[in-house]
């Protein structure tokens, strides 16, 4: 069986004696599927891709009730299914279909330093939904060790599980990250904003 991935990273994250940045969307993409599509009223799964459990959950929750006060039934992951079954794209997917899951937006912490183009949007590692959750789930990242200067980046991607396309791309940078759950809150908060800004929710 797989590992239940992805990074300790963010909680590993502990206090630096620096100021924290908030967390900016350096790049996005927006692929030309996206056009017409709108999960009003649709059930959306909210999934953070990490090995910490309280992480994920609190993620998870966040990302729904965000959704949820844009007309969307933002549904988190770890509710549709037992962990064990999210470890890969064959055994998750039965699950997302049962729950009649319509759209995914998902975040995993990727890098602490990495560039994105359009290229990567439309590598065959993310023109799908289940090839990205396979890819994401077994691609582990460590940003443990001591270090003075932190910058985080996290993607932000956003699926229609119906076509399995992926819609749209973001990659954001937080530097310095002191408290994980603020973090945690402050990207998503800001990941909103980015969708709501490319015409992609309410």
């Amino acid at each position: 069986m797989r590992r239940y991935l992805l990074t300790a990273a963010l909680a590993t994250l502990l206090a630096i004696d620096v100021a924290a940045d908030k967390p900016k969307f350096t790049s996005s993409w927006r692929s030309p599927d996206a056009s017409g599509v709108t999960f009003a009223g649709k059930k959306v799964a909210a999934l953070v891709i990490t090995s910490d459990e309280n992480l994920r959950v609190s993620g998870e929750e966040e990302l729904a009730r965000q959704l949820a006060t844009r007309s969307i039934q933002g549904v988190p992951t770890y509710r549709i299914a037992p962990k064990e079954e999210l470890t890969s794209a064959e055994r998750a997917r039965p699950w997302f279909e049962r729950m009649g899951i319509d759209g995914v937006v998902a975040l995993r912490p990727v890098k602490r330093d990495v560039t994105y183009t359009p290229a990567v949007w439309t590598s065959n590692s993310y023109s799908t939904f289940w090839g990205y959750y396979g890819y994401g789930y077994t691609t582990v990242i460590d940003l443990s060790g001591p270090r003075t200067d932190t910058t985080l980046v996290v993607e932000t991607v956003i699926y229609s599980v119906t076509k399995d396309r992926l819609l749209w791309g973001g990659a954001s940078t937080t530097t310095n990250p002191k408290d994980t759950p603020t973090f945690l809150k402050d990207l998503i908060a800001e990941a909103v904003k980015e969708m709501q800004k490319r015409g992609l929710i309410k």
